[in-house]
């Protein structure tokens, strides 16, 4: 086993705006490292999505972030950036390109009602989620 390990998850996402629960597939990465105590990172590499822990309890939680962003930060407001997607990387900005997460006895440690999130602002499209494992030394 190293000491530390890189993985990635694959997404499509299927509309423009959008989260996706990845807390199993999360999970199963850090399973299949073997790494039982540490941290691993979460980190989104795209200008336009984001991740964030919230509740997985109720899906209108869901519902309701993306509503107001939406309210919030209008995709045809005028925006001088000429790609028509200035609104995603705002919500982007504002949400953040990672977490971080505590792994205790190879599981992660998330309250009881929360979930890690894939935040889609520009979508649809094929994304990518990297999870870097590090061990407690």
């Amino acid at each position: 086993m190293s000491m530390s390990s890189l993985r990635e998850l694959s997404l499509l996402t299927k509309d423009r705006n959008e989260l996706i629960d990845i807390t199993v597939r999360v999970q199963k990465i850090i399973e299949e490292s073997g790494i039982k105590e540490g941290i691993a990172h979460v980190f989104v590499p795209h200008t336009t999505a984001a991740v964030t822990i919230n509740e997985n309890a109720d899906p209108t939680v869901q519902t309701d972030i993306i509503s107001y962003l939406e309210k919030l930060i209008p995709e045809n407001a005028n925006f001088r950036h000429t790609e028509g997607n200035s609104d995603a990387h705002i919500k982007s900005s504002i949400v953040g390109a990672h977490v971080t997460l505590f792994v205790a006895d190879g599981h992660i440690v998330l309250g009881t009602w929360q979930g890690i999130y894939f935040c889609e602002f520009d979508g649809p499209r094929s994304r990518r989620v990297i999870i870097k494992i590090l061990p407690d030394t």
